[in-house]
């Protein structure tokens, strides 16, 4: 599994930091267990949290570009995308992926990136945040996003 030289997350303190979550809805239980552990990381961090849903993985990059020129100073992006039959998951993967990157680097903000692109459904649940869980994606997106703005704000970060 993927975690293998993850670093621990421990939430910073970010007081006054706005952070936007931007949360697809496709692929409910793994979905939501991403929204709750990127929430819980964020709370114990003291960020003020707006949260946005929007259909799905494709539907992030516009949806986090728009809160990212409001007054977010780091989004969350949080997605499931599944393996298929077909190469729509290739498509949509790339597309959510590209877009976000463009976004971040368009803003200058950060963008935690928190889509999942797994071949089936347990991959998914593995990384969901849940009590059988093997990982908090969530989370881990949350903590990057809340790390580098902090970061952005010292004078030697920007």
């Amino acid at each position: 599994m993927s975690a293998h030289g993850a670093p621990q997350v421990t939430p910073a303190q970010a007081p006054g930091l706005r952070v936007t979550v931007v949360a697809g809805t496709w692929h409910t239980q793994i979905a939501e267990g991403l929204l709750a552990g990127a929430l819980r990381y964020l709370e114990a961090a003291s960020a003020t949290v707006r949260v946005v849903r929007v259909p799905g993985s494709f539907e992030l990059p516009l949806a986090c570009q728009r809160v990212l020129a409001g007054d977010a100073d780091a989004a969350v992006a949080l997605g499931v995308i599944i393996r298929g039959g077909t190469p729509h998951f290739d498509y949509v993967a790339s597309a959510a992926t590209d877009g976000l990157t463009r976004v971040a680097l368009d803003s200058g903000k950060p963008v935690g990136f928190g889509v999942l692109t797994v071949d089936d459904e347990q991959q998914g649940l593995d990384r969901a945040g849940l009590e059988d869980s093997l990982e908090d994606k969530g989370a881990e997106a949350a903590d990057a996003a809340v790390r580098l703005a902090l970061s952005l704000r010292e004078p030697s970060g920007s």
